[in-house]
């Protein structure tokens, strides 16, 4: 217990200590240059260009589809090492980016308030736009997670819906990132920390599934992803509407201007809308679905039951 007496709980160092520096040396250590040097700048910054962005899109579906096809008579790849690689991975990259994100955007949110942290310019920070950065990157680490899905052979359920769900989710997650990142919309770390607190846990998921175990709490991450979505679109949908009333209808109650673009405003709202209609949609698919048959096999078995000749005493 003698290390927990050396934690100091700040607004500046929620978790006892401060993570960034130690983050900032492992940075400088791996690229040779200081993380305070990083500046994002479009067409600059690798896979800052639309073409990019287009073309990893585009490779993407031929992967997988093409993949699918070469795939059709050979036997499926085991790849439990590898995969249970990929997700433990992903989920202490994804914790190490969330705890990051936090000690950056607390120390705003206790001093300045809900509105500075969500629309105020100076919210975005140089460490900010840094983490925001890595972020985007893992989104293209994580394209991986289909390709895996192809030499397995292996469907999320048997709904064809939720295999659109999983790769239009993947390849358009990544281009939100690109056009928040380009718009510097000061409410990104809303969805981005969500996000990855969803991926921390689902990417454990997996993790322990690969290694056979059987996990009580899956239908509860989906639900954790749509609650994820409604809280989403909640924020930006009112940092969109005070941004536009406050600059083309300062007649109707708004709370002032709200950082970004026009462009990278509209793009979330519309995308992020349609992964909360595409995600109830898988919920109610796959569980309601689920509950609908047991209760029809339940009650095809009664009715068997009830048809049988009783058996007469001798």
């Amino acid at each position: 217990m003698e290390h927990l007496k050396n934690l100091h709980f700040t607004p500046e160092t929620p978790f006892g200590m401060p993570l960034y520096p130690i983050f900032e040396k492992a940075y400088e250590a791996v690229l040779g240059e200081p993380a305070s040097k990083f500046r994002y700048i479009p067409s600059v910054t690798p896979l800052s260009t639309v073409n990019e962005v287009t073309m990893t899109c585009i490779t993407y579906f031929i992967v997988i589809f093409g993949g699918r096809f070469l795939m059709t008579n050979v036997a499926p790849f085991k790849l439990q090492v590898p995969f249970m690689i990929h997700n433990i991975l992903l989920t202490l990259v994804s914790g190490i980016l969330l705890v990051l994100m936090v000690e950056q955007i607390f120390p705003v949110l206790y001093r300045h308030g809900l509105m500075a942290a969500i629309c105020a310019d100076e919210t975005w920070t140089q460490p900010l736009e840094l983490l925001y950065y890595l972020n985007y990157l893992v989104k293209y680490w994580e394209l991986i997670d289909t390709i895996f899905l192809v030499l397995k052979k292996k469907k999320l359920v048997a709904m064809d819906i939720s295999e659109f769900l999983h790769y239009y989710h993947h390849s358009l997650t990544m281009v939100l990132c690109f056009t928040q990142l380009n718009g510097k919309t000061s409410v990104s770390w809303v969805p981005i920390t969500l996000n990855l607190t969803v991926h921390v846990l689902m990417y454990y998921y997996y993790f322990r599934t690969a290694a056979g175990a059987k996990i009580w709490w899956k239908k509860y991450l989906t639900t954790l992803q749509i609650t994820q979505f409604i809280i989403d679109l909640f924020v930006i949908y009112f940092c969109t509407y005070t941004y536009f009333a406050f600059t083309y209808w300062p007649h109707l109650p708004n709370m002032g201007s709200c950082a970004g673009t026009e462009t990278s405003a509209l793009f979330g709202c519309a995308l992020l809308s349609s992964y909360l209609v595409l995600f109830i949609n898988f919920y109610r698919i796959t569980y309601q679905a689920k509950k609908a048959a047991a209760r029809k096999q339940k009650q095809e078995k009664e009715d068997q039951q009830k048809s049988r000749p009783k058996s007469k005493k001798v």
